[in-house]
């Protein structure tokens, strides 16, 4: 099976930002994605077995993220 992979950088202001957004997202990382932070910048790596899979994965994650800043930025 060919599996596709795609890699997402999402830069914050600060460290303890990309940390706590980092936290509750990582949860969700299963064996579909491997995220890890390097300084201030969340870096994500997805891999599926297709682009329509990739692209429902990406559509999660990204989700997860959007809500999980909502949450960090409101403290």
């Amino acid at each position: 099976m060919k599996v596709v992979d795609c890699i997402i950088e999402m830069r914050y202001n600060d460290k303890k930002t990309a940390e706590n957004i980092l936290k509750s997202v990582k949860v969700d990382d299963y064996n579909f994605v491997d995220s890890q932070l390097k300084d201030n910048t969340i870096v994500a790596q997805i891999s599926a077995g297709s682009i329509p899979s990739l692209l429902h994965t990406l559509d999660d994650y990204l989700s997860c993220l959007s809500i999980a800043e909502k949450i960090v930025n409101k403290h």
